[in-house]
């Protein structure tokens, strides 16, 4: 097994210290895990890098469309699936989806399936993306006209914007990426929120407007395992409820940028050495065993 690439980084401040110690002592602990870990040359291996070929952020919307919904399962397939579909669509993914019709997409990403979504769900996704984007000029152009001033979350606006995206595709958004209105956290969804609002060195953004402080967490089995250790939330389920109650959370430690450690927090399970990595720190004591940590 390959040494974990910042094994000896951020062991200043211990997770035991930060658990029963005042909020400004996990405020030092998170902001080490960001400034040691947060770089783009750790980013590997993680769907996002694709977006990093994508200079225009109109075509990084699509790019980042495309590797979030194929963003479960094993990160190597994940990897490999993305970069299947990315290539199939060519140097412009936005040129590719507004030229094509729904069966010249089809035809495109036949053959293709990653897990459980098949070439043919994709296209019917880019091809309800393309309409959006004939509407409005952008998906990022139609998301932000669902904020409204004094709106503390996304998650209404994404609620809106994934109706949209439903109308558009005869319902297939909905079946590949999920929707917030059934309950689901939506890891997938708010990690390309995260990759298209956040801009830092490791997030490129490119809609700009919508706000950081809005984001939600994208809640998968390693934050909700962070979210549970630090008191965030009891909730025995990574449910939309939970991701709300971590981001809250985190929101009071960083109200400007709630979402801001969401990488640094789950490197570790993408190096697949989570269980190390915090039991290190003893930062997941009283908490059941990991999964594999390579899993999303």
């Amino acid at each position: 097994m390959k040494p974990c690439p910042a094994r000896k980084l951020c062991s200043r401040v211990s997770a035991q210290q930060i658990t029963s110690s005042p909020q400004g002592s996990l405020k030092v602990f998170l902001e080490e895990l960001y400034c040691q870990i947060n770089r783009r040359d750790l980013v590997h291996p993680d769907p996002l890098e694709f977006l990093y070929q994508y200079p225009d952020p109109l075509e990084r919307e699509i790019a980042g469309l495309v590797a979030a919904a194929l963003a479960y399962g094993r990160v190597t397939q994940i990897l490999k699936s993305a970069k299947e579909v990315l290539l199939r669509l060519g140097p412009s993914p936005r040129c590719r989806i507004l030229g094509s019709g729904r069966q010249e997409l089809k035809l495109l990403l036949a053959g293709f399936r990653h897990r459980f979504t098949s070439g043919e769900a994709l296209a019917d996704l880019l091809w309800g993306a393309a309409g959006l984007i004939r509407r409005y000029g952008s998906l990022g152009e139609c998301f932000k006209l669902r904020m409204y001033e004094g709106q503390t979350s996304t998650l209404p606006a994404l609620c809106a914007w994934m109706g949209e995206m439903d109308e558009a595709s005869d319902g297939w958004a909905s079946e590949v990426l999920s929707s917030p209105r059934g309950g689901s956290c939506c890891k997938r969804l708010h990690l390309y929120l995260r990759w298209m609002v956040r801009k830092d060195q490791v997030d490129p953004g490119g809609w700009e407007g919508v706000g950081a402080s809005r984001l939600l967490v994208p809640l998968d089995v390693h934050m909700h395992r962070v979210g549970r250790t630090l008191g965030f939330t009891k909730r025995q389920q990574p449910d939309l409820a939970a991701a709300i109650e971590i981001t809250d959370g985190f929101r009071h430690i960083c109200p400007e940028d709630p979402v801001k450690y969401d990488f640094v927090l789950t490197r570790p399970g993408i190096w697949g050495q989570a269980e190390s990595f915090w039991k290190e720190r003893r930062f997941l004591d009283g908490i059941p065993e990991l999964e594999r940590p390579d899993r999303w």
